[in-house]
Formats: C-alpha cells, sequence, structure tokens
C-alpha cells in the first residue's frame, strides 16, 4: 500500500457476516446495477451489521474486475448465493480486488440507524470519526 496524505476517497458499504468473510479473503463483490462500481475511490471501509454495527476495518482497492454469473473469476457459485442473490437477480457483478484489512482503532459506532447504500469520505474523515453522525457530517451519502 502506498502512502496516503488522507485526502484518498473511501466507499463505505454495510457488510453481513458472509461479505465480510469474502473481504478478509480479499473480494467484496457487488451487483453491476450499484453506483459504487462505477464511483471513483480508492479504499473501502466496512459497516459490519448486527451484532457488531460499527465500520471496523478498511482496505485499499486494488482492482476491479467485471464477472458474469458461470463465468470463470474470483467468484464462485457459493459466493453469489451468500453475497448476490439476497441483494439483486442480476447475473453482472463488479468484484473489487483488496488489499490487506486494516482495523480502526477505535471503530466508527452506531450511533443512529447504520450505513444503508454506499457513504463516501476522505481516509482522514473515516480515521478520525468515532460515531456515524460524526462521520455523516463529513461524508456524501
Amino acid at each position: 500500500m502506498t502512502p496516503t496524505d488522507g485526502t484518498d476517497r473511501v466507499c463505505i458499504v454495510a457488510t453481513r457476516d458472509a461479505t465480510f468473510e469474502r473481504c478478509r479473503a480479499g473480494l467484496y463483490p457487488a451487483p453491476q446495477s450499484y453506483d459504487r462500481t462505477t464511483a471513483p475511490f480508492e479504499y473501502m471501509a466496512f459497516y459490519r451489521t448486527a451484532p457488531v454495527s460499527a465500520i471496523t476495518h478498511y482496505a485499499p482497492v486494488t482492482d476491479r474486475i467485471e464477472q458474469r454469473r458461470g463465468d470463470a473469476g474470483p467468484m464462485d457459485e457459493a459466493d453469489w448465493q451468500a453475497t448476490i442473490d439476497p441483494f439483486s437477480d442480476e447475473q453482472n457483478a463488479v468484484v473489487f480486488e483488496l488489499g490487506a484489512l486494516v482495523a480502526l482503532d477505535p471503530p466508527v459506532e452506531n450511533d443512529r440507524t447504520g450505513v444503508r447504500g454506499a457513504w463516501y469520505c476522505s481516509l482522514e474523515a473515516l480515521r478520525n470519526s468515532r460515531t456515524l453522525s460524526d462521520l455523516a457530517a463529513r461524508s456524501e451519502q
């Protein structure tokens, strides 16, 4: 990972356990129709839903790979069923390849209703926020 001055753009997304486990393995899949698949950003951050209810990690995005269901690529059928099917019936996805996850210490705690859709902020704002309300004041939702 190259050094950053904190101005790099971050996409914050909500993840359930099945998706977060794939993030740990270096992949974040999204249906191709989601705006985040074409938005410019250098990092992804992960709001982990219940029972965690906080943004706990972020990672650099190292690549974006388009994949059609059934074609060879980073996702197999189990990945599709666990991460795409609960949200969409799309047959095309963009898989974000990720560098090593970095733990936020402390995490950005949920004092609102969680993260819905994708939020965008600077890496500095993510690192310096302690609550979702604080981060919301510094982000694009």
